[in-house]
C-alpha cells in the first residue's frame, strides 16, 4: 500500500494517506531531512542479489572488535545518563553503600586497562570533544553524573528536553563556577538560616518552631530562586510548604522582621483573630527587589497536613496568571517544598501532579524543592519508608526531570536551582531539586530522635554543620581566615537586635494586579442585596442563552432542553432548575463577574440537568465542534469556564479554594458528582473552608454545590454529610442553604456575588428536584424578590386553626405537602428553612409567631436522627418557641449509614417519617 501511495498518493484510502502524510515529516534515522525513496527498487535489488549468491562481507577480527567497542561505549554513555545518579555523592552522612550497577563499569562491556588510551567518537556528547579516550569520557561520564548532583531526566519523552539536559549537565560536568562574590552571598545565606536557628533555639528552648539545622543550603536554593526569577521576567512568586524550615524562609526568603518572629514567641504579637493559629503554620507576602525589578513573594497559609497546601498554591497562581493575561506562568511561578516522607506518601501529591497537564488548571509548571532529611517523620528504618527509590519518584508520571544535589555542597544546591528554573521557563514544565541533607534535631524541638536513630544520630552529632564546612572551603580558597567567624557574629548582633544582616524587602510598594480586600471585609451575612432582575434584562439574556448558531448541531435530548428553556424565558412555562441556575450566571457575567465552575462531568451535569457546553453532534475532531452559550451573553461579558475536572476531588477542591482566596471578584464554583463525593476532600473543608478565616483571617468566597437527596439511591449518594458542614458552622464562618425551587438556586447564586460578603457558600443541591415541576417557579419571582431563608407556609390555613408546625428542608417538603393534601391536616403548616447556617432566627420566629394557638414544633428529615440538620437546628428552632410549646422529631432512626441500600425499605422508611410528622409524637420530645 505504501509503495501505492509513493506511485500515487490519490490511489489509497484516506486514513491510510493521512498516516503516510505524516512518516513523510519525522527525520531520517541520521537525523537529516532526507526525503524516503520507493522501496520497491532497493527490495528488488536485494532479491536478485541474494539469487545470484549474496554478498559476501569480510571483516576482520580487529575491525569487528572496534566496532563491538564503539557501540559498547555508546551504551556505557547512555548508562551513565539512565542510572548514573545511583552512584553519585549525595549523603551528607555518608551512610549509604555504593549499589552494584554492573552497567557503570567498564568491564561489563569488556573493556580492560589496556582500553583506557583508546580514542572513540563521543560527538553525541556535549563534553566539548568529538572524540576523547575512553579514560577521559570515563572521568567525564563520572564527574558530571556521580558527583553532588545526581540527575534523572532519560525517562522524558521529548528528546529536545533531553537534550537540553545532557547539555546542561555535560557541558560544565556538573560543576558550577562561581565568583568570589557570589560564593560570599551563597556563605552569608547559609548563616543567615544556621544563625537564625541557633538563635531561636538558646532564646526560646524547648519552644517549637521545626528547625532546619542540616539543610540550610534551602535556603540559599530559595534565595537564588527569587533573584534569578526576578531577572528572567517573573514578578510574582507564590511558595507552598510544611513546617520545616518555615521561619526560616518567613525571616531569611520573604523578608519578615526577626523581632515580629520573636514577638509571637514571646506573645506579645497582637492576637486580633477568633482563633488564630501556631506560628509555623502563617502565612506571609513581601514585595521584594531583584535584579530584574521587584518580585512579590507570598507564602501560603498551611494546616498541619502537610502536602494539601499543594493544590491551593496552584490555584493561587492560576488566579494570578488570569488576572494577568499570563497563560503561560511566565510572570507567576509557584513553588512547592516537600518533605522527603510526605512527598512519597501523600496522596494529594498525585493528585496535583494529574492537574499539571489539564486545560483547567495548568500553572506552567512548578518548581519542587524537598527538604530531604532522609529519616521520614520518624521512621526507624528506611525499608519501611516508601516503596520507591527515590522520595520524588512520583513525578515521573507526567515526565518531569529530577536533580539529587547533597545539601553539604551550597553550590551545587545553587547551580541545581538555577537549572531547575531555566527548565521551567522554557518548557512550562514541572522540575524537582531534592536536596538530600539531616534533620539535626528532632520532628520537633521536645523529641529525642536518638531514641529510634541510633546510627544516624551518631553521625549527625559528629557533623560539623554545612556553614562550617563551606567556610572552611572559602578558606582554602584565599577569601578568609576569619571569613565564617566574622559573618557568624555580624549575624548574631543583629538577631540580638531584632534586625536582619541582608532586607532587601520593598515598603509601601503598589502593584497595578493586586486585589483589593477592604471592600469585602467586616460584613455581615445579613447585608441584603439586589439578585432579582429587570423583565427586559431577564428576556435579553434568556434569548442569548437559548439560541443556537446553525452551525451546530445538538443532539435531539439537549435541543429539546434548549427549546423548552426558551420558552420559559419567554414566561410561557414556568422555569425549572437548569434555566434558573443558567439566567444566575448569565445575569452574572453580563453585569462583569466572571466565573469558573469545576468538577467532574460539570459541563453537563452528573443528572445532566445542565448542558452548559454544547456537543456538536456533527464535529469530526474531538478538539473542536462545541458552543457555550453561557460565553456568549453580550460583547464585553465577564468570562464563562466549565471546566470537566479530573477524577479527583481533595486537589480539584483545594485548587478552587486556592484560586478563589486570591479573586473575590471571580464566582469560583466547585461541583460534587455526589454530595458524598466530598468525603474525599474532607481535608479542605475542615482546614481551609470552614477555619481559614478564624484561624488565619483569611475572607473566601468559594461556592460547593454538593447534590444531597434520598431517592433509594443507596448508601453512597443519598446524602452530602449534611451534619458535618452544621457541626463546621460557627463564628458565621460560611453559609449552609439547600435550596427547593428554581427561583430560589437563582437568588442563592447571585446573592454570593452582588453582596460584597466573601463566606463559603454549601449549596445541598437536589437530584429529584431538578426536573420536578413542583419545584420550578414563575417568571415573577426572578424578576421580583430575593433568596428567602424561611419560605412560609404557602396554603391559605386559618392561622387560628393552626396547631402544629412541620419545619423541614429541602426534598421532603414536597412529600410533606402531598401527605398533608391526601389526609386534609388543615391544623398544620409546613414552613422551609432554606438556609440552616447562619439560622434565620428573625425569619424562623416571625413564621411561628404567626399561629397563635401552636402548641407543637416538628422537625422533620429525611436523613437519620444522628445526621442531618436535627442535632444542630434544635436548640435553635426551640430558641424560637414559646413557652409550653412541644418540638419532636420525625425523621429516619439513627444508623451508621446515611441511607439503606434496599429500595423497599427506603420506601417503607421514607412513609414512615412523612407519618410521623403528622402523627402523635413519639421518642423524643422537649418542652419549652
Amino acid at each position: 500500500m505504501y509503495e501505492n501511495y509513493r506511485a500515487n498518493p490519490g490511489r489509497v484510502p484516506d486514513s491510510w494517506r493521512d498516516y503516510f502524510d505524516a512518516l513523510q515529516y519525522v527525520p531520517a534515522v541520521d537525523g537529516s531531512n532526507a526525503k524516503d525513496v520507493p522501496h520497491l527498487p532497493v527490495i528488488n535489488a536485494f532479491s536478485d542479489r541474494a539469487k545470484q549468491g549474496g554478498t559476501k562481507v569480510v571483516m576482520g577480527s580487529a575491525d569487528a572488535e572496534m566496532g563491538r567497542k564503539r557501540t559498547a561505549v555508546q551504551q556505557l554513555i547512555a548508562a551513565y545518563r539512565n542510572v548514573g545518579a545511583r552512584w553519585a555523592d549525595l549523603d551528607p552522612l555518608k551512610r549509604t553503600e555504593r549499589a552494584t550497577i554492573p552497567e557503570l563499569e567498564l568491564s561489563f562491556y569488556g573493556f580492560s586497562d589496556a582500553d583506557q588510551e583508546a580514542v572513540f567518537d563521543t560527538s553525541n556528547t556535549f563534553f566539548g570533544k568529538n572524540s576523547m579516550s575512553l579514560r577521559e569520557l570515563m572521568n567525564a561520564l563520572r564527574e558530571t553524573y556521580c558527583g553532588t548532583i545526581g540527575a534523572e531526566y532519560m525517562y522524558i519523552t521529548d528528546q529536545a528536553k533531553k537534550r537540553w539536559w545532557q547539555q546542561k549537565l555535560e557541558s560544565v560536568r556538573s560543576k558550577p563556577n562561581f565568583t568570589a562574590e557570589k560564593k560570599l552571598h551563597i556563605l552569608d545565606r547559609l548563616t543567615a538560616a544556621e544563625g537564625l536557628e541557633r538563635f531561636l533555639h538558646t532564646k526560646y528552648v524547648g519552644q517549637k518552631r521545626f528547625s532546619l539545622e542540616g539543610g540550610e543550603s534551602f535556603i540559599a536554593s530559595m534565595d537564588e530562586l527569587i533573584q534569578r526569577g526576578g531577572s528572567v521576567g517573573l514578578q510574582e512568586i507564590v511558595i507552598g510548604m510544611a513546617h520545616r524550615g518555615r521561619l526560616n524562609v518567613l525571616v531569611n526568603s520573604l523578608g519578615k522582621v526577626p523581632a515580629d518572629l520573636f514577638a509571637e514567641f514571646d506573645h506579645t504579637a497582637p492576637e486580633d483573630l477568633p482563633s488564630g493559629d501556631v506560628k509555623y503554620h502563617q502565612g506571609f507576602s513581601s514585595d521584594v527587589t531583584t535584579p530584574g525589578g521587584p518580585v512579590h513573594l507570598t507564602l501560603a497559609f498551611n494546616p498541619s497536613h502537610l502536602e494539601i497546601v499543594n493544590p491551593v498554591v496552584e490555584g493561587s497562581v492560576r488566579a494570578r496568571m488570569d488576572r494577568r493575561a499570563d497563560p503561560k506562568g511566565l510572570q507567576v511561578l509557584p513553588v512547592l517544598v516537600h518533605g522527603d516522607a510526605a512527598f512519597a506518601g501523600q496522596g494529594v501529591v498525585m493528585e496535583t501532579l494529574a492537574l499539571a497537564e489539564t486545560r483547567g488548571y495548568t500553572t506552567g509548571g512548578t518548581v519542587h524543592i524537598v527538604i530531604n532529611n532522609q529519616i521520614g517523620f520518624t521512621t526507624s528504618d528506611p525499608r519501611d519508608s516508601r516503596s520507591t527509590l527515590y522520595c520524588s519518584d512520583v513525578v515521573k508520571m507526567i515526565e518531569a526531570p529530577v536533580l539529587h544535589v547533597n545539601g553539604d555542597d551550597p553550590e551545587a544546591v545553587v547551580l541545581a536551582t538555577q537549572w531547575a528554573l531555566e527548565y521551567r521557563m522554557e518548557f512550562q514544565k514541572d522540575v524537582v531539586v531534592d536536596i538530600i541533607c539531616f534533620r539535626k534535631l528532632g520532628h520537633n524541638e521536645q523529641d529525642t530522635p536518638a531514641l529510634t536513630q541510633p546510627l544516624m544520630y551518631k553521625k549527625i552529632v559528629a557533623h560539623p554543620g554545612t556553614r562550617k564546612l563551606y567556610a572552611d572551603k572559602l578558606t582554602t580558597q584565599g577569601m578568609g581566615d576569619t571569613l565564617g567567624d566574622d559573618m557568624v557574629k555580624a549575624m548574631r548582633a543583629a538577631l540580638d537586635a531584632g534586625k536582619s544582616t541582608f532586607n532587601p524587602v520593598i515598603s509601601n510598594f503598589k502593584n497595578k494586579f493586586a486585589v483589593d480586600w477592604l471592600p469585602y471585609l467586616s460584613k455581615k451575612w445579613t447585608d441584603a442585596g439586589d439578585t432579582a432582575i429587570p423583565m427586559a434584562e431577564w428576556k435579553r439574556l434568556a434569548e442569548k442563552i437559548t439560541t443556537i448558531p446553525e452551525s451546530v448541531a445538538p443532539h435531539q435530548l439537549v435541543k429539546k432542553v434548549y427549546a423548552d428553556r426558551a420558552a420559559m424565558g419567554r414566561g410561557e412555562i414556568p422555569v425549572d432548575w437548569g434555566m434558573g441556575e443558567h439566567m444566575a450566571f448569565a445575569s452574572l457575567v453580563a453585569s462583569g463577574y466572571p466565573i469558573r465552575l469545576s468538577g467532574e462531568d460539570c459541563g453537563r451535569g452528573t443528572f445532566t440537568h445542565r448542558h452548559a457546553v454544547i456537543h456538536d453532534q456533527n464535529r469530526e475532531k474531538f478538539d473542536e465542534g462545541t458552543y457555550t452559550p453561557l460565553q456568549n451573553v453580550a460583547p464585553n461579558q465577564a468570562p464563562f469556564v466549565v471546566i470537566d475536572s479530573i477524577l479527583s476531588e481533595e486537589a480539584v477542591l483545594a485548587f478552587e479554594y486556592g484560586y478563589a482566596s486570591n479573586d473575590p471578584n471571580t464566582f469560583v464554583i466547585w461541583e460534587a458528582q455526589f454530595g458524598d463525593f466530598a468525603n474525599g476532600a474532607q481535608v479542605v473543608i475542615d482546614q481551609f473552608i470552614a477555619s481559614g478565616e478564624v484561624k488565619w483571617g483569611r475572607v473566601n468566597g468559594i461556592t460547593l454545590m454538593l447534590p444531597h437527596g434520598y431517592e433509594g439511591q443507596g448508601p453512597e449518594h443519598s446524602s452530602a454529610r449534611l451534619e458535618r458542614f452544621m457541626q463546621l458552622s460557627a463564628d458565621t464562618n460560611m453559609q449552609v442553604v439547600q435550596p427547593t425551587t428554581a427561583s430560589q438556586i437563582f437568588h442563592i447564586l447571585r446573592r454570593q456575588m452582588v453582596r460584597n460578603l466573601r463566606k463559603p457558600l454549601i449549596i445541598m443541591t437536589p437530584k429529584s428536584l431538578l426536573r420536578a415541576k413542583d419545584a420550578a417557579s414563575p417568571l415573577s419571582e426572578f424578576t421580583k424578590g430575593m433568596f428567602q431563608t424561611v419560605i412560609p407556609e404557602n396554603k391559605v390555613l386559618k392561622a387560628d386553626k393552626v396547631k402544629r408546625v412541620v419545619a423541614c428542608s429541602g426534598k421532603v417538603y414536597y412529600d410533606l405537602v402531598k401527605r398533608r393534601e391526601e389526609n386534609g391536616h388543615e391544623d398544620t403548616a409546613i414552613i422551609r428553612v432554606e438556609q440552616l447556617y447562619p439560622f434565620p432566627h428573625k425569619a424562623f420566629g416571625t413564621e411561628l409567631k404567626k399561629y397563635l394557638n401552636l402548641s407543637e414544633v416538628v422537625w422533620c428529615q429525611d436523613e437519620p436522627q444522628n445526621q442531618g440538620a436535627w442535632f444542630f437546628v434544635q436548640h435553635y428552632i426551640h430558641e424560637n418557641m414559646s413557652e409550653g410549646q412541644k418540638l419532636g422529631y420525625a425523621g429516619r432512626a439513627a444508623s451508621a449509614s446515611p441511607a439503606v441500600g434496599y429500595s423497599h425499605l427506603h420506601q417503607e422508611q421514607q412513609k414512615s417519617l412523612v407519618d410521623a410528622a403528622f402523627g402523635k409524637l413519639k421518642g423524643f420530645v422537649l418542652t419549652k
